[in-house]
């Protein structure tokens, strides 16, 4: 559940930090054409995601040979726009506290 906590606020407060021109020029296309780029050219894989309304899926595709990153949201209707991209993806494994201890 936390690593899904986490994904959600990575994933929510990258595109609340994303300038309001930025929507203008997403680049949008068939979602089965954009995830086969990501899969053929930079070897990224899906990592995460999740609902971001009921006809609006938020993904998130990296890679671990490259560390190359794509934030994207596919409508029911099948078109991704891809929201960010970047490097030095880094996954990292939740935090656990002790039951009782202070985190």
């Amino acid at each position: 559940m936390f690593k899904r906590l986490i994904s959600t606020a990575l994933i929510f407060g990258t595109a609340a930090m994303a300038p309001p021109a930025m929507a203008q020029s997403l680049a949008c296309m068939p979602r089965t054409s954009l995830v086969q780029s990501l899969a053929d050219r930079h070897g990224e894989r899906l990592t995460g995601g999740g609902l971001r309304s009921t006809t609006q899926v938020v993904e998130i595709w990296s890679s671990d040979k490259t560390g190359s990153f794509t934030v994207f949201v596919s409508r029911a209707d099948g078109i991704s726009c891809v929201i960010a991209t970047g490097q030095n993806w880094q996954n990292s494994a939740p935090k656990v506290v002790p039951d009782g201890v202070a985190g």
